[in-house]
């Protein structure tokens, strides 16, 4: 038989195999670790009323100018619909507007308020001191360079 097989009800995928993908998937790795990452920084940004996730969003708009929303759920690889679900909450409290593109009245425009950049001025401290805490915590072998590297790999390579 090859090394792939098939499984079936008389086959079924043995406990070892469960061991192995536990030992050495990449995509469970990253998910334990976006897990954990996600957990601190909604921590850390608690007291400011906002999560880790919507502290990116935020800065994803901290710009010159009111961003299309095309471009910021590209950065953020997120889909228009999930994107706009996670706007509302925020333009809810006031820290980011929504508003018609002047130039296609079927598009918006993201802002952030006086408010959003007051909460963003909080944040980034908090930002840089856990980054920092957190950099200082992985082990001598893995850099954080070569992690960031490797993840930017990975989530741009097929683009």
């Amino acid at each position: 038989m090859s090394s792939i097989e098939a499984i079936t009800l008389d086959n079924p995928v043995p406990f070892s195999t469960t061991l192995e993908v536990r030992d050495a998937c990449l995509c469970l790795y990253v998910q334990r670790a976006a897990r954990a990452l996600a957990r601190r920084f909604d921590n850390a940004f608690r007291h400011l009323g906002i999560t880790n996730g919507q502290f990116s969003l935020l800065m994803s708009l901290n710009r010159p100018h009111p961003a299309p929303m095309g471009p910021v759920a590209q950065l953020l690889a997120m889909d228009r619909t999930t994107l706009t679900a996670a706007l509302k909450p925020l333009e809810k409290k006031g820290l980011l507007a929504i508003t018609p593109d002047p130039n296609d009245r079927r598009s918006r425009l993201l802002s952030l308020t006086d408010e959003g950049r007051a909460v963003l001025a909080k944040a980034v401290p908090i930002w840089r001191s856990e980054h920092a805490a957190l950099e200082n915590e992985l082990p001598p072998e893995s850099p954080a360079d070569a992690m960031r590297a490797g993840l930017m790999a990975l989530a741009f390579g097929n683009e």
